[in-house]
């Protein structure tokens, strides 16, 4: 092969017992270049990024850095290699400032001694330069999922990596820091650092690649030149079928008679002053950036988190949960932004996962209704098309959809009324993006209510039937179907008086007619 591959994946191949992750992938990484990786969850992104980093061992196949062939890494010979790798999952310790995060295993020492001061000085370098301010003495755990996200970035560039992999490194960001970090990818490509790409966001994908390779069911399904395809032709090759719409119709189903939840001047958790109404059949979108209040919200209405003054009234009833079981008991449901940490036992089964808000109602005298729990689970494993061998399969095993499927099926068999998405389809494919917003149509359908919480302007807005904006911990903007735009959405939540707005709007409309 050519030697302007700095790194190069030859017919990898990984076994697990009863299934192949890896099928044949082949891929090859010029210097200086940004090749991007993607597919759908389950499609084997990650375990081929973990055969470069000695995460996972190949069952067969040959990994080569700048020549120098491997049949297996291990994370010193990836360290050694210049390859870092930045995963989904944070790897800090919150209890830890950021400077000691930034350094972790690594600590600068003057003698026997940490050397505090030279690695705050050294970490406030590494943020200066991803132009994000962060205190290096900032204890980790204080610090924004956003923030805690661009610690791993800098950790990996602080470490002077020549191979980068990042593996949805954009998903926690707000748009801001989005920013932030492609001048750095930018800026890194032209130090001749090589980089691969995973994403699940094709608009970033189309901004930052110069080419693309597509993964499907854990084979290499083609490599493409960035500029010469288009987003149609790669979600093609991703799912294996052609997909027409990204949303899929749904017929309006708003039941204005009914007022399933209202709050009344409610304050809580940061936010102030909220006022809004939820009806049963609609879909509320619930827009703003990152720190605005919104899981705020979700987190009192849920009874994570106490109301401290105000009303929130439930079909027609004030309520004010002490806890998420109070909440469940009422008929709400949380699907929180990190599925994984909140959402879900991963080392348990679908099976036990689904069955957990009921397991008070199937059981007797401390024994469970088997029965009752197989078919719940079946039931709805069924249902909403969770794929898996067996609801016996433990839930770390699943791809991200099919996660949000389990979380989405437990409050199903809790019969929730009112289901509250934060970030409904944050890492997740475009494929299984569609069977998420197919599920949320359903809900709808069947006259439950949603509250969707989304960072994604396109998604918000291609879901919503009305949707309230917050900014600074408020409500400043609300808008119906047809007042949709990602400008006025943008204005609302970066706190712009609407009054500005329509003025600007005159204006323009005035030098026009001119």
């Amino acid at each position: 092969m050519s030697e302007e591959y700095v790194l190069e994946l030859e017919h990898i191949r990984k076994e697990y017992p009863g299934v192949v992750a890896l099928s044949d992938v082949t891929l090859q990484l010029k210097k200086g270049e940004i090749l991007a990786l993607i597919g759908e969850n389950g499609a084997g992104k990650s375990t081929l990024i973990k055969t470069c980093s000695g995460a996972v061992i190949p069952t067969s196949g040959k990994i080569k850095v700048n020549g120098k062939v491997f049949d297996r890494m291990t994370p010193q010979l990836a360290a050694e290699n210049g390859i870092a790798i930045i995963y989904q999952e944070f790897n800090n310790v919150g209890e830890l400032s950021a400077a000691e995060n930034l350094f972790l295993g690594r600590a600068i020492r003057h003698g026997w001694t940490i050397d505090r001061k030279a690695m705050n000085e050294e970490a406030a370098k590494a943020f200066a330069q991803l132009k994000i301010k962060i205190d290096p003495n900032e204890l980790v755990k204080n610090l924004t999922v956003g923030y805690q996200q661009m610690i791993e970035i800098a950790k990996a560039i602080q470490q002077n990596a020549k191979i980068l992999i990042m593996d949805e490194p954009s998903a926690p960001l707000t748009s801001k820091e989005v920013e932030n970090m492609f001048a750095v990818v930018r800026l890194l490509k032209e130090q001749g650092v090589s980089i691969i790409y995973i994403s699940h966001r094709l608009e970033e994908i189309f901004e930052l690649s110069d080419r693309i390779e597509v993964l499907r069911d854990g084979e290499y399904i083609k490599t493409l030149i960035t500029k010469e395809t288009n987003e149609a032709e790669l979600i093609h090759l991703m799912v294996g079928r052609e997909m027409k719409k990204k949303f899929p119709e749904r017929k309006p189903c708003v039941d204005h008679s009914k007022v399933v939840l209202e709050c009344q001047h409610l304050y809580g958790n940061g936010d102030k002053d909220i006022n809004l109404k939820i009806y049963a059949g609609e879909v509320l979108g619930l827009g703003g950036l990152v720190g605005a209040g919104r899981t705020e919200l979700a987190e009192v209405l849920f009874g994570a988190k106490p109301i401290e003054s105000g009303k929130i009234i439930f079909n027609g009833k004030e309520i004010a949960p002490k806890s998420p079981r109070e909440a469940i008991n009422l008929g709400i449901a949380l699907v929180p932004e990190d599925r994984k940490r909140h959402g879900l036992l991963l080392g348990v089964s679908i099976k036990n996962n689904i069955n957990m808000p009921i397991y008070e109602r199937i059981s007797k005298a401390s024994f469970i209704n088997r029965k009752v729990e197989k078919e719940t689970a079946q039931k709805y494993i069924d249902e909403i098309r969770i794929k898996t061998p067996s609801m016996n399969q433990l839930v770390k095993n699943l791809s991200g959809g099919n996660q949000q499927k389990v979380i989405l099926g437990k409050w199903l068999a809790a019969d929730c009324q009112l289901i509250i998405f934060d970030e409904p389809t944050r890492g997740i494919d475009v494929g299984a993006k569609f069977e998420i917003y197919k599920l949320i149509n359903d809900l709808v359908a069947e006259g439950r209510s949603v509250l969707m919480i989304s960072s994604e302007m396109e998604e918000l807005i291609g879901m919503s039937d009305r949707i309230i904006v917050l900014a600074e911990n408020e409500i400043t903007g609300e808008l119906q179907k047809d007042e949709f735009s990602q400008d006025t959405i943008m204005a609302y939540a970066s706190a712009l008086d609407k009054k500005e707005m329509d003025k600007e709007k005159e204006e323009e409309k005035e030098e026009v007619s001119k």
